[in-house]
C-alpha cells in the first residue's frame, strides 16, 4: 500500500462519509453542501444551491459562507477524495459535525439530484469588477448578484442620471428606464447621462448610449412614455427594485401604490435646491410590515404649496 493509499484510508476512519441521497437531504434540512472541485469543473455543473468554495481557499473563506461551526457541513469533490482532505480541514477549524460525499459529484449526478450550470465571472469581469472582489462584503457571490439584477428607474433626470450611472459601472446586469422626455440643453448641468449632442432627442436613447459607453455588458430596457396606472404594474413585474427619480406627485404616488401592490423594494429620492431626501420603502420587507410613502403622506400638497 502506498503511502497515499495509507493516508486516505486514514481520513476514512476519521472522517464520516454519507451517501449522495443522504447529503441531499441533509441539504434539504439545512446543512452546507460545499462543492471544492476546480473553477473550471463547477463551470460545467455543480449541485444546486451549493456553496462554490473550491479546495484552494476552503479554509481562508468557509467562515465567510458558514459562521456556524455547528451546523452540518457536507463537502462534496468530484470523486470523493479531495473532500476527505477538505472535510479533516474543517474538522480542525472546529467545524463540529463535517461529512464527506462518497463518490463525490459522479455520485450526486448519478442519483439524478438538482444539479444547475452557475454563472461563472469572465476574464473581462474579473478585470473590471476586481475591487469588488477585493471587499469581502461584496466578492465574488457579491458581484454575481449585481450582475443578475434589475433595476427600473423612473425618470432619467437629475436624480436617476447618477444614480444609473453608478448602477451599471457597479454591474447591476439590466437597467430599465422610463421617461417620456427629450434632452434639453437646460438639462445639462445637472443630468450627467445626457450630452450636448444629443439635445432634442429621446432621454431613454440618450441613457442608454451612456450606460452601454460605460458598461457594454449592462442590458438597457426602455420605456418612453408615461408612467401611470395602465402601465406601472407591467413594468415593474421583471425588475427587482423601483428607483423613484420622478420631480412630481402624481407620478410619486403611481410609483408607491404600484411597489405596493407588487411587493417591490421602492427607493425614493427627492430634492429641492440645497435640500435633498433619499429613503427605502418596502412594506413587504422582514417579519414587520413598514411604511410606504403613501402611509407618511397621504395625499399631495395643493399645486400651490408644491415648490418647483
Amino acid at each position: 500500500m502506498t503511502a497515499k493509499e495509507r493516508r486516505i484510508q486514514e481520513l476514512k476512519r476519521s472522517v464520516a462519509e454519507i451517501d449522495a441521497p443522504e447529503a441531499f437531504a441533509l441539504q434539504q434540512k439545512g446543512a452546507a453542501l460545499i462543492d471544492v472541485r476546480e473553477a473550471d469543473e463547477i463551470a460545467r455543473s455543480s449541485p444546486q444551491d451549493a456553496l462554490r468554495l473550491g479546495r484552494g481557499f476552503l479554509e481562508l473563506r468557509i467562515e465567510e459562507s458558514v459562521p456556524d461551526f455547528e451546523r452540518t457541513v457536507v463537502v462534496m469533490c468530484a470523486g470523493g477524495v479531495r473532500s476527505l482532505f477538505a472535510a479533516e480541514g474543517l474538522k480542525q477549524l472546529g467545524y463540529r459535525n463535517v461529512r464527506s460525499l462518497r463518490g463525490g459529484f459522479n455520485a450526486w449526478k448519478n442519483s439524478g439530484l438538482p444539479v444547475e450550470t452557475p454563472r461563472n465571472l469572465t476574464a473581462k469581469d474579473r478585470e473590471r469588477y476586481s475591487r469588488h472582489l477585493l471587499i469581502p462584503e461584496v466578492g465574488e457571490k457579491g458581484q454575481l448578484k449585481l450582475l443578475e439584477s434589475k433595476v427600473l428607474f423612473v425618470g432619467a433626470g437629475g436624480l436617476g442620471s447618477p444614480a444609473a450611472l453608478y448602477l451599471a459601472a457597479a454591474g447591476v446586469g439590466t437597467i430599465g428606464i422610463i421617461d417620456n422626455d427629450v434632452v434639453d440643453r437646460s438639462n445639462l448641468q445637472r443630468q450627467v447621462l445626457h450630452t450636448d449632442d444629443r439635445v432634442g432627442t429621446s432621454k431613454v436613447e440618450s441613457a442608454r448610449k451612456t450606460i452601454n459607453g460605460i458598461n457594454p455588458a449592462v442590458k438597457v430596457i426602455g420605456y418612453e412614455a408615461r408612467l401611470d396606472e395602465s402601465n406601472a404594474d407591467e413594468i415593474f413585474a421583471d425588475f427587482d427594485v423601483i428607483v423613484d427619480g420622478s420631480d412630481n406627485f402624481a407620478t410619486r404616488y403611481t410609483v408607491n401604490d404600484a411597489s405596493v401592490r407588487l411587493n417591490k423594494p421602492n427607493v425614493h429620492g427627492s430634492i429641492f435646491r440645497f435640500e435633498g431626501q433619499v429613503s427605502v420603502f418596502w412594506p413587504g420587507y422582514g417579519k414587520h410590515r413598514g411604511p410606504c410613502y403613501r402611509c407618511l403622506y397621504s395625499e399631495a400638497p395643493p399645486p400651490e404649496l408644491a415648490p418647483s
